[in-house]
Formats: C-alpha cells, sequence, structure tokens
C-alpha cells in the first residue's frame, strides 16, 4: 500500500478531521482514507465498462457483430513510435 504525507495541514483542518473521526468512531487516518476514498472513487462513478455494455444495448449490437469486431481487432504488440 502506498504511504502519503500532508504537509502544511492548517491546525484547524486537523482539528476538524480528528473531531469527524471521533464522531465516526474511528482513528484520523482512517477518516482520511475514507474521505478520500470517497472523493475520487464514488459508487455513482461512470464506469467504462457498464456504459459501453449500456450503448451496446442501446444501438441492438448483438453478439455475432461483438466477435466479428474483436476478430478484427490487431492484437499484435505495439510498437514505440519513430520521429525519425
Amino acid at each position: 500500500m502506498a504511504v502519503l504525507t500532508v504537509r502544511n495541514l492548517p491546525d484547524e483542518v486537523h482539528r476538524a478531521l480528528r473531531v469527524r473521526a471521533r464522531q465516526h468512531g474511528r482513528s484520523t487516518e482512517a477518516e482520511v482514507r475514507d474521505i478520500l476514498s470517497t472523493m475520487v472513487k464514488p459508487e455513482t462513478r461512470t464506469r467504462m465498462g457498464d456504459e459501453l455494455a449500456r450503448l451496446g444495448r442501446q444501438i441492438g449490437l448483438t453478439n455475432e457483430e461483438a466477435d466479428a469486431i474483436l476478430s478484427n481487432r490487431d492484437r499484435s504488440p505495439a510498437r514505440p513510435v519513430s520521429f525519425e
């Protein structure tokens, strides 16, 4: 797991975090983890796979058509771009 250090956090923000953590019955560190997780990965976020599946249903894409698209894909490894 990654470690994050926050420098120059104002005292009033730290106090508010401690109070909020106490209200939720957890440590300040656990409270910060929860806040960050909620903000950067909300449950209501659009997920690419779900959105693509919805689009496929909306346009009436059949399994056979999807298989045809996948079978025509270039599966060779990507090559680095050359500017020469």
